[in-house]
């Protein structure tokens, strides 16, 4: 790797580090520039799982004051994204990219929707609670769609942020805020466990990690100071920004 193929790898972990926190789909900045600079598919997919960590620890620490309380929701649906992180790091060894490349631009598409019209449908379940009901924190059916963007988030993780904030978004009796919080750490969860697998099983271009790894968590720090500061509504509108990017992004590879 020559010293400016490295700057662009860093200055894309960087970039990656610092959308990650505020949104999700870092993944569609890093992995182009890692396939660009002559790494394989599958080591670049490796390489950005485990190179991307750092960012969202730091965005986690950054988010810290929003996660306070959320301990149990952590351990709950961070053990659907664990199990789901294996499942998908396996299928990737198994499954052509083609299985996922034609519903992934739908899944962002709907989850946009879910973002987009959380607060209406918060509005309306929140009406339908028996006075002095219990909030909610979701139920199987969170937990089994936070497993199934886990399998995703192993298996590839353009934009896992964003499904998680449309799902977690609903379930959740949260502002956006706490909700992101609680998605920077299921994401790390993910990348994490992922990362751990790939070992194993695969070529890991450490080089390309450790750039990856310095960029994204200082990215991950910027990231957790915008976002911090961002009002709900503003935040809705980059994601929806952001989302409709990878759409687009995904459907021209």
């Amino acid at each position: 790797m020559s010293l400016l193929e490295a700057l662009l790898v860093l200055a894309a972990g960087v970039g990656a580090g610092t959308i990650n926190v505020i949104v999700g789909s870092g993944t569609l900045l890093t992995f182009p520039v890692l396939l660009a600079v002559g790494y394989p598919p599958i080591t670049a997919n490796v390489s950005n799982s485990l190179g991307l960590v750092p960012g969202s620890l730091s965005g986690a620490y950054g988010y810290r004051r929003e996660l306070r309380g959320q301990g149990r929701r952590i351990l709950r649906y961070g053990t659907a994204s664990f199990v789901g992180a294996v499942t998908g790091a396996l299928l990737l060894f198994q499954l052509p990219a083609a299985a996922f490349d034609a519903i992934v631009p739908v899944m962002i598409a709907l989850a946009l929707l879910l973002v987009i019209f959380q607060p209406r449908i918060a509005t309306a379940l929140a009406a339908r609670r028996e006075p002095g009901g219990h909030p909610r924190e979701g139920g199987p059916l969170a937990f089994a769609l936070g497993y199934g963007t886990g399998v995703y988030g192993g298996y590839f993780g353009a934009a896992q942020g964003i499904l998680l904030l449309a799902i977690f978004g609903l379930a959740l009796d949260d502002d956006m805020q706490r909700v992101n919080a609680l998605k920077n750490v299921l994401a790390m969860i993910v990348n994490l466990t992922a990362g751990i697998v790939f070992l194993f099983v695969a070529h890991v271009a450490w080089e390309a990690v450790a750039l990856l790894a310095v960029g994204s968590a200082a990215g991950g720090q910027l990231g957790a100071r915008i976002g911090r500061r961002l009002p709900p509504d503003v935040l809705r509108a980059v994601i929806v920004v952001v989302g409709v990017t990878a759409i687009v992004q995904l459907l021209a590879r």
